[in-house]
């Protein structure tokens, strides 16, 4: 897959959330969303992430924006998560990493010296259409939220 940029259109996909209910990209049709791809629930950085996310989630909203988080994890990993961390958002698993592959994503990394595979931390702003408007590929998961209510104002 061709690198996603802004103007593109966010490639389609109907992916399973935390609550077993199927949510596709035509869903999210006639609203703005915050689409963020995290390696794994549970983990200290989308633990930071998610938790800001979570604070900062009314204040998105005030901006017409959801937010959706996309990982590899099952959707049992994905429920415990949002129950232990009391995050107030749609959560998909993409078990099969068709999306992340779609989105870009799903790439080698390095860790130690060994080279694996597996989701590179990035957030995409979509506007009401599902076109992408922002990238965020070096993501402050502490503060993310607020790094990406910093870029809206910039407009």
């Amino acid at each position: 897959m061709a690198e996603l940029k802004i103007g593109d259109m966010a490639p389609d996909f109907t992916l399973p959330t935390q609550n077993g209910e199927q949510l596709s990209l035509q869903d999210l049709k006639g609203g703005k969303t915050v689409l963020y791809f995290y390696p794994k629930d549970n983990t200290s950085g989308c633990t930071l992430e998610a938790k800001s996310l979570r604070d900062g989630k009314a204040e998105l909203a005030a901006r017409g924006y959801k937010v959706v988080g996309v990982s590899p994890d099952s959707v049992r990993s994905h429920q415990n998560f949002c129950s232990k961390q009391e995050l107030n958002f749609t959560l998909l698993s993409d078990t099969e990493k068709s999306m992340c592959e779609a989105y870009g994503v799903w790439q080698e990394k390095s860790m130690y010296g060994r080279k694996y595979m597996g989701v590179q931390r990035t957030t995409f702003l979509l506007d009401e259409e599902c076109r992408i408007t922002h990238i965020f590929t070096k993501v402050k998961t502490a503060e993310h939220y607020q790094q990406i209510i910093n870029e809206l104002d910039k407009k």
